[in-house]
């Protein structure tokens, strides 16, 4: 089964936009010459522009032609568990590099986020992921031993822990995500390509089961020419905007 039209529309029109084919405060085709174009019905090319809008790449509507906003599409929150999920969403082409992968007695701050004991042990591992084969974040991931341990002796190169994960029945349930900005580290520098002290988006993010045990404590650190994110309030029905 072939890739839908609208989303070869949308990668297309990603591609031009980050390559800066068509820059930030520049229109894109109208709906008319896109249809032209690709051969495409306003059905797709409207799906497709809605796609990017969704990201925060363009903006305008009803009866504009849209402008570029931004060349770094945003992440949608909702698919924050998985790097690779975001990245096929966004038009990227994942991968990732292992750093290193342990059993060991996690910090004492690691080990009160995920509930253990001092004498406790944990799955703690570090792993670049790419972008299109270029830097983009690094991820600090501590898991319970009774989760952690399936990692010990999987291929962390090949795809996304969580799908890995969930594909063999961990239940991860929910996840609290906190973001900030931090300086590089000479870690952060060495395999992100930046240099020390350069700012980085920071998530960091507790995952819980459906029983509401913690799971996972991990920090990931995004270059931020490469990674943003977007979060969109929507008015409750209770008369406010739901925030936490």
């Amino acid at each position: 089964m072939g890739t839908p039209l609208h989303r070869t529309l949308a990668d297309e029109l990603r591609t031009r936009i980050r390559s800066g084919a068509i820059g930030v405060g520049e229109a894109l085709p109208s709906e008319a010459e896109l249809c032209r174009e690709f051969s495409a019905s306003r059905g797709p090319v409207r799906q497709a522009l809605a796609a990017l809008r969704d990201e925060g790449l363009i903006g305008g509507g009803q009866g504009r032609r849209p402008v570029v906003l931004d060349a770094v599409p945003a992440q949608p929150f909702e698919s924050f568990l998985s790097f690779t999920r975001r990245a096929e969403l966004t038009g990227h082409v994942p991968g990732q590099r292992l750093h290193e992968i342990a059993l060991r007695h996690p910090s004492p701050a690691v080990a009160a986020a995920l509930g253990l004991e001092p004498e406790d042990y944990a799955v703690q591992l570090i792993r670049l992921r790419l972008l299109d084969d270029r830097p983009a974040m690094l991820e600090r991931m501590t898991y319970v031993e009774k989760v952690g341990r399936a990692l010990l002796d999987a291929d962390l190169n090949a795809g996304s822990i969580y799908a890995l994960l969930t594909g063999q029945g961990v239940d991860l349930h929910a996840a609290r995500h906190t973001f900030d900005a931090v300086a590089a580290d000479e870690l952060d520098a060495s395999l992100l390509d930046v240099e020390v002290g350069h700012p980085l988006l920071r998530e960091r993010r507790l995952t819980r089961d459906s029983a509401g045990d913690a799971l996972e404590w991990s920090e990931d650190r995004y270059r931020p020419d490469v990674a943003t994110v977007t979060v969109t309030n929507t008015r409750s029905g209770r008369g406010g905007f739901a925030r936490e």
